[in-house]
């Protein structure tokens, strides 16, 4: 579809068809059939198509940006007034939309937040249906557990804790660490499908192994256990590690220097985090993804289906959405409505992290992507 449709609208169909103006008695037989459907709990299509049937998509959600250097601060004045432990569970601060009326929500279907956690703190271990990752865009020395493995948090790394595994987080030294959780939150709870269990009050292993046990077994790239031949909804893999991220963005972008197809646009790398049983998403219904773009290099203009929630890992540049400019340092997080109009331009060597909702509208088969400037169906 061509973005030209969103000047049509379905009352300027309608205005277009006009019918004639009720009588007085049809105007009043009308009057008394609508209030005969509301004692009746009906409502007719004819007078909600225009909000319940868009011609494009129009969020609610509003492209919005959130500076590090305001975040962290409170955070922190957080982490020195609320404890953690038993009925919060955990000191994450929600990404609260403008546009989504007061709820936690970055977006309709995706939740993402500040944790912050104390020195020598341990945050208790619970589960729910919720799927969960961690990103860490500074600082170490804190260990999630997840169904018992203790899983290594530091810079650039991402984190999986899918949903009915039990987990926890305890640091191990005397300094804070904050990162961003993402999780479905919005998706589950509009879909009723959340559940909630109470776990241990520490964490079930408290050790800090480098590297946590399923990453010995799994992370090794092209090589897959016998033991582990059959196929999982998430991936098996803990920790996704920033050396490894680095190194794969670096060589995209080293192969392009010498002529050879690896990147995704003129000066801009990126990679997908796979379940490595599938060859898919780490998780059915978050994608994450992690972009590279050289100094000066800028992305195609692209409206999609779905919403993100980008971080910049580092470095500087802008980002445009629906026309807006916005500056973008370390830290900063910003969220991409369903169909708004985005691009990114890098100052200096840009990285950034993103997390969507696209393995939903893939397996519903609602995804349509727009691109400026291209042939699109």
């Amino acid at each position: 579809m061509s973005v030209s449709a969103e000047n049509i609208t379905h009352e300027s169909v309608a205005a277009s068809h006009a019918l004639p103006e009720p009588t007085p008695k049809e105007a009043a037989a009308l009057a008394e059939l609508y209030r005969d459907f509301g004692k009746e709990n009906l409502i007719p299509l004819w007078t909600e198509i225009g909000d319940l049937m868009p011609m494009v998509p129009t969020p609610k959600a509003v492209p919005h940006v959130w500076r590090w250097d305001d975040l962290y601060p409170l955070a922190a004045r957080a982490g020195d007034l609320v404890p953690v432990g038993r009925g919060g569970e955990r000191r994450a601060i929600a990404l609260a939309n403008p546009g989504l009326a007061g709820t936690p929500y970055a977006t309709p279907t995706l939740w993402a937040a500040i944790q912050y956690l104390g020195g020598r703190e341990t945050a208790p271990e619970h589960r729910h249906s919720q799927n969960a990752f961690r990103f860490v865009v500074e600082g170490e020395g804190v260990w999630t557990v997840v169904n018992g493995d203790p899983v290594r948090m530091s810079r650039g790394d991402f984190l999986l804790t899918p949903g009915w595994n039990f987990h926890g987080h305890h640091n191990d030294t005397d300094e804070p660490m904050a990162w961003i959780d993402g999780l479905d939150i919005p998706f589950v709870h509009y879909a009723d499908a959340g559940f909630f269990e109470f776990g241990t009050e520490r964490v079930t292993d408290e050790a800090t192994p480098d590297i946590s046990r399923s990453e010995r077994l799994w992370a090794h790239p092209g090589l897959r256990p016998l033991s582990g031949l059959q196929d999982t909804v998430n991936s098996p893999i803990a920790a996704y590690r920033w050396k490894y991220t680095d190194a794969a963005l670096r060589e995209q972008l080293l192969l392009e220097d010498e002529g050879h197809p690896a990147t995704v646009s003129q000066g801009h790398a990126a990679v997908r985090y796979t379940n490595p049983t599938t060859g898919g998403d780490v998780m059915p219904t978050i994608r994450a993804e992690f972009h590279r773009l050289r100094p000066g290099a800028a992305t195609e203009t692209v409206r999609e289906v779905g919403s993100s929630v980008w971080q910049v890992f580092e470095g500087s540049g802008t980002v445009v959405l629906n026309g807006e400019t916005r500056n973008l340092e370390k830290g900063d997080l910003f969220v991409v409505p369903s169909w708004t109009q985005w691009s990114l331009q890098a100052d200096t060597q840009f990285d950034l992290f993103r997390f969507s909702d696209a393995p939903i509208f893939e397996r519903l088969n609602f995804t349509r992507t727009y691109t400026e400037g291209r042939k699109n169906a």
